[in-house]
């Protein structure tokens, strides 16, 4: 569907199951070189294994996005093996419900560092390989959940202030980086099919509340939210750099 896709070295963080995964096997469809990278290095394997099935070519990294020596090794293996970084997908976060008043600093630490740190770690790292070329896509995975015309959800406070984080940065990295001809969006996605939803789903009455507020009345498929990941990362997108693209069954526009 995006020739030009083909033989791209692409980073995806968070990528051993969900979201990630899918996005991992998107591109490795294209023809895209997958760095698969998640905090079990099992699990990236399987995901290796899946791709290399379907004639794919792919590379299973361990790193903790919290963590800069893990970060920098990650980029590290990546140009040693295919000597360059053409797009990155920061899709790697977490959300852990917990009441507001008796939210822990140490539950909020957990949440940034992973979520908004992580995002800024891997960028910065990935966007200085990506400027020695002058060439380059960042896409940054943020939420609904994101403030001002998102969606605010109860025992989510330190999720949402991550979310929110990541659309203010990555505006601010598209201007800076434009000049390296490197452009940087945000996807935005409401519910999605994934395991970080199923405490949700947990319960009847709350399921019903979240799919009325839905005027598609559905979850998305983490492959419909794939599709956009890989329009963005293509030349198909190629004067859009500093947006933040919704895709969430028509739950802002009610």
């Amino acid at each position: 569907m995006y020739p030009d896709l083909k033989d791209k070295v692409v980073i995806i963080t968070g990528s051993r199951r969900g979201m990630g995964k899918s996005h991992a096997l998107a591109f490795a469809k294209e023809g895209s070189k997958v760095v698969v990278s998640d905090i079990s290095l099992e699990d990236c394997q399987k995901v290796v294994k899946e791709i290399e099935k379907i004639k794919g070519e792919a590379m299973a990294v361990k790193c903790d996005v919290a963590k800069k020596e893990e970060v920098d090794e990650m980029v590290k293996k990546t140009i040693e093996k295919w000597g360059r970084i053409d797009i990155l997908v920061n899709n790697a976060g977490i959300a852990d419900f917990k009441n507001f008043l008796e939210l822990k600093e140490e539950d909020w630490d957990r949440t940034i560092n992973i979520n908004l740190r992580g995002c800024f770690l891997v960028a910065q790292a990935v966007a200085k390989e990506m400027a020695k070329r002058k060439s380059g896509v960042i896409i940054n995975i943020a939420s609904v959940a994101m403030g001002q015309v998102g969606v605010g959800f109860p025992s989510l406070t330190h999720y949402c202030a991550s979310k929110g984080g990541i659309v203010g940065m990555t505006e601010a990295m598209a201007i800076e980086l434009a000049p390296f001809n490197i452009r940087v969006n945000t996807i935005s996605p409401g519910a999605i099919e994934t395991p970080m939803v199923d405490p949700l789903k947990a319960d009847e009455k709350t399921l019903e509340g979240l799919l009325a507020r839905i005027p598609m009345k559905r979850m998305g498929k983490p492959e419909e939210v794939s599709n956009l990941v890989l329009f963005l990362a293509s030349d198909a997108s190629s004067y859009m750099t500093g947006a933040n693209v919704v895709i969430d069954g028509g739950w802002l526009a009610t």
